[in-house]
């Protein structure tokens, strides 16, 4: 598919964007074992998400559909065996998580996805499982897991990956003992909040995280808010189109996941949060932004990258449009998602005349830049597709964007919900 942007003159009206892709797989887990069935309500029927609701029910899950956005979600006592591979599709979250929760059944799984998905590291997850006692086969899709009776381990994750800590602590589940999961810093923490809400006890100390296995938690009903990331997209537009007002409805704002907010307190974006409530121990509020009078450059480092690692990609076309010049450090897991980030997204910034420096571990960019449209080849991954596309929305002339079907996977009406807002 070729998506082609032309320029706008600003971004106005109210959005509700996708429901949030974490949440969303999280949910559909979840019900799988929870000890009563569950009600979800408006999750994401993106593919990413469709594939985990489809490897859930290869394993067991019985689903009724009770409105057109309402599953009914049945669990079963024993977990089937499944008599062909679970095809994750693009999804890492749904082939990393599923790793933990097979590996602690008697259960003989290969997971395999995508051309994607079949470069990124699952060694990543296959070490603690090992350590706990799971056979498991390969460190890249296909990935064969023979699940075994675990035992409790205290692991120390090289990096802080929510996917990496889930896995470990659904795992920890059904383990003998205690299991526990330390990280450099604080990655999203959606699993350990909803499985709290469910009812299981986890303890939670600095960056350790901990959980006794043989519990058990009951089922939930669960209204999925609106995913920040999806909505980053045009947050980003409203900022750098003069005369735009946006209103985002129903969103999680769960800490681990606003750090999109930070960058704009940075570039003195105006905005604020309004009606904060709680749903499944999710932060849920609403969200306005304006347009800034000037916009100044930010810096993203350290504890903040994994608090918005997947904006990076449209925070760097915020970044060309900034006085002076924005930092963006220890993204090194940008170079290992969809695609290389880093590198699609300072060539495609290059390509429409940004000043891009790369590094090992992040960029460079200074503003602000006037843009001018190109084509650019998304490879395939979702994010790089839909930043270029607020990128078009400032450049001069008609950018193209191909390998934009990927943009299905977590927002379906990007496209139509660009039109509807944008002022011509």
């Amino acid at each position: 598919m070729k998506l082609i942007i032309n320029p706008v003159k600003s971004l106005v009206g109210t959005l509700r964007p996708p429901s949030d892709k974490s949440l969303t797989h999280r949910a559909y887990m979840f019900a799988s074992f929870a000890t009563t069935e569950s009600i979800v309500r408006n999750p994401l029927r993106g593919e990413d998400c469709e594939n985990t609701l489809r490897a859930m029910i290869h394993l067991g899950l019985r689903h009724e559909m009770l409105g057109p956005e309402e599953f009914r979600l049945i669990p079963t006592q024993e977990w089937m065996q499944p008599n062909a591979p679970i095809d994750c599709g693009n999804s890492g979250t749904t082939m990393r998580l599923l790793a933990g929760l097979v590996a602690s059944r008697p259960l003989n799984v290969t997971f395999v996805g995508d051309a994607s998905l079949s470069k990124r590291p699952m060694g990543r997850v296959a070490t603690p499982l090992r350590l706990m006692g799971a056979e498991i086969e390969g460190d890249r899709a296909p990935l064969t897991i023979h699940g075994k009776e675990l035992q409790g381990i205290d692991y120390v994750s090289p990096v802080a990956s929510a996917q990496v800590k889930s896995c470990t602590l659904l795992a920890g589940l059904r383990a003998k003992g205690t299991t526990s999961v330390s990280e450099p810093s604080l990655s999203r923490d959606h699993t350990e909040r909803m499985l709290k809400a469910m009812g299981f006890r986890l303890d939670s100390e600095g960056l350790k995280v901990s959980v006794e296995g043989g519990q058990e938690g009951h089922g939930f009903e669960f209204n999925v808010p609106g995913d920040i990331s999806s909505a980053a997209f045009f947050i980003v537009a409203t900022a750098i189109l003069q005369n735009s007002r946006l209103e985002v409805d129903e969103l999680s704002v769960n800490p681990t996941r606003t750090g999109i907010l930070d960058v704009l307190t940075q570039c003195q974006i105006p905005f604020f949060v309004t009606d904060v409530r709680e749903e499944l121990g999710e932060p849920v509020a609403s969200l306005v932004v304006h347009t800034a009078n000037l916009l100044q450059p930010f810096t993203i480092e350290g504890e903040l990258v994994p608090r918005l690692i997947d904006e990076i990609p449209v925070l760097a076309v915020l970044a060309t449009q900034c006085e002076g010049t924005s930092i963006i450090r220890n993204a090194n897991e940008l170079r290992v998602k969809e695609s290389d980030r880093i590198e699609l997204v300072a060539n495609g910034l290059r390509q429409m005349g940004a000043q891009v420096e790369t590094f090992e571990d992040g960029m460079a960019i200074t503003g602000p830049a006037k843009l001018s449209a190109t084509k650019i080849d998304a490879h395939g991954d979702h994010r790089i597709a839909m930043a270029f596309a607020i990128a078009g929305l400032i450049a001069e002339g008609t950018t193209e964007i191909t390998g934009a079907d990927s943009i299905a996977t977590s927002f379906p009406g990007f496209e139509s919900e660009l039109a509807r807002l944008c002022v011509a």
